[in-house]
C-alpha cells in the first residue's frame, strides 16, 4: 500500500479546498464542493470564499443567501454551517440523532425531566404559522409548559437539535450585524426534508463519505467522524469500499480516497492564503498534522484566524483600529514576509474596513532547551 507523506497530504487538501489556485466556480457550487463552511461567526465565510474563489465579491454570497440557494443551519458537529439548500435538506435527517445527543449530553442535568419528543412537537406547532422567531420568542411561547430548564438550554435544544431551522438573512450578510431569526428549513426552502432511508447500507452516509473525500481526502474514517460529528459511518464506508483507493500515512493509518481525486506532487508550490476563524481546511480532520503543527492545534479551536505559508499554518491574523496584524508562529524568511505582506494588502482591500496599515510582528524566538527554569 502506498504511503503518502504529510506534505503530499497537505497538497491534496490544498488542491481540493481551492487553496492552491483560486477557482472560477460559482459560489453555490463552491459551497457544495466544500461540503459547507463553518459559519458560527457570520462574517468569516466571506474571507474563506475570498481566499478560494477568483474575483470573489461579497454580493455574490449575499445573493445566494437571500435567494435561498445557500442557508445557515446547525449541522456537522452541531455547529452553524453555511451549506446549500439541497445539502441541508438531504443531510439533516442523517444528523438528527447526533444533534439531539450532543445537546442533551451537554445539558443532561438541566434537561433530565424533559421529554425531547414533546418539546419537538410543541416547537413545530408554534412555528407552523410560518413566522420567523428568535430563540427567545420561541422559548417564551413554550415556557409555561417547561418552566424548569433555563431559557437558553431549552432554546438551544429546540433550534440546534429538535426543529431543523434556517437562520434567516440579514444574519450572515456582508458587514451586517443582525440577530438570529429562525424559520423551519422546509418552510424557508419550500421543500420537505429528505426522509432517512430505512437501509442498512446507509445511502445518505455513503453520499456524505464521497462528498467528504472529494473535499478533504485522502482521509481516515476517524477524520470523517471528526468532520461530521457522526459515529464513523461504518456501514456507509463498507458499502462503497470497492469504489475507493487506500493509502497509508507516515503514522501507519489507513487513508481512503476517491480514485480520480487530485493528489498533486508534494513539490507543488503553495501560495500564501489567509483563512477565517474555524475554517474546515483545519477543523475537518481528526489528525490535523497535514496542515498545522501539534503545538498550534489550540489556535484553530480557539477561533484564531490562520495564515498558510507553504501550505501550513505559520501565523495568525486579526484586524483592529484600521490595522491588519499578523503574528508569525515561526520566523518567516524575507521572501515569505514579502508574500504574506502582499496577500495581506489584497485582503485588507477586500475587507473594506478602512485598513491603512499591515503589520507583521516578530516571531517569538524558539525556546532554548538548555536554559534553566
Amino acid at each position: 500500500m502506498t504511503t503518502l507523506s504529510t506534505r503530499a497530504l497537505n497538497r491534496a487538501t490544498l488542491a481540493r479546498q481551492y487553496l492552491i489556485a483560486r477557482t472560477a466556480t460559482p459560489v453555490r457550487e463552491a459551497v457544495a464542493h466544500l461540503c459547507g463552511l463553518q459559519a458560527q461567526a457570520p462574517q468569516e465565510p466571506f474571507t474563506g470564499l475570498w481566499s478560494r474563489l477568483h474575483a470573489f465579491t461579497p454580493d455574490r454570497l449575499d445573493r445566494v443567501l437571500t435567494d435561498r440557494h445557500v442557508v445557515r443551519t446547525h449541522l456537522m458537529r452541531r455547529t452553524v454551517h453555511l451549506v446549500t439548500g439541497d445539502d441541508a435538506l438531504a443531510w439533516r435527517a442523517r444528523h438528527d440523532t447526533m444533534l439531539r445527543q450532543r445537546v442533551t449530553a451537554t445539558y443532561r442535568r438541566e434537561l433530565a425531566a424533559v421529554d425531547p419528543d414533546d418539546v419537538a412537537a410543541a416547537g413545530r406547532a408554534v412555528m407552523a404559522d410560518g413566522q420567523p422567531r428568535t430563540m427567545t420568542e420561541l422559548v417564551r411561547a413554550l415556557q409555561d409548559r417547561w418552566p424548569g430548564p433555563p431559557r437558553r438550554v431549552l432554546g438551544e435544544l429546540l433550534v440546534a437539535a429538535l426543529v431543523p431551522m434556517a437562520q434567516l438573512p440579514p444574519r450572515g450578510l456582508w458587514q451586517t450585524t443582525a440577530g438570529v431569526r429562525n424559520l423551519p428549513l422546509a418552510t424557508w426552502l419550500g421543500r420537505d426534508l429528505d426522509p432517512l432511508p430505512d437501509d442498512a447500507d446507509d445511502p445518505v452516509g455513503q453520499h456524505l463519505v464521497r462528498r467528504y473525500l472529494a473535499a478533504f481526502g485522502p482521509a481516515a474514517t476517524a477524520d470523517i467522524r471528526a468532520w461530521s460529528g457522526l459515529a464513523g459511518l461504518p456501514a456507509a464506508v463498507r458499502a462503497i469500499r470497492d469504489e475507493l483507493v487506500a493509502f497509508r500515512d507516515d503514522r501507519g493509518r489507513e487513508l481512503l480516497d476517491l480514485p480520480e481525486a487530485p493528489r498533486p506532487c508534494p513539490d507543488t508550490p503553495a501560495p500564501v492564503r489567509f483563512l477565517p476563524a474555524f475554517d474546515n481546511a483545519i477543523l475537518g480532520y481528526r489528525d490535523r498534522s497535514r496542515i498545522i503543527d501539534d503545538a498550534h492545534l489550540g489556535l484553530s479551536v480557539a477561533g484564531l484566524r490562520a495564515v498558510l505559508v507553504d501550505g501550513r499554518v505559520a501565523a495568525t491574523w486579526t484586524t483592529q483600529d484600521r490595522h491588519l496584524h499578523i503574528t508569525p508562529l515561526r520566523p518567516l524568511a524575507p521572501q515569505e514576509q514579502e508574500a504574506v505582506g502582499a496577500e495581506a494588502h489584497a485582503l485588507a482591500a477586500f475587507l473594506d474596513q478602512g485598513i491603512d496599515q499591515v503589520r507583521i510582528t516578530a516571531a517569538a524566538a524558539p525556546a532554548d532547551p538548555h536554559r534553566r527554569r
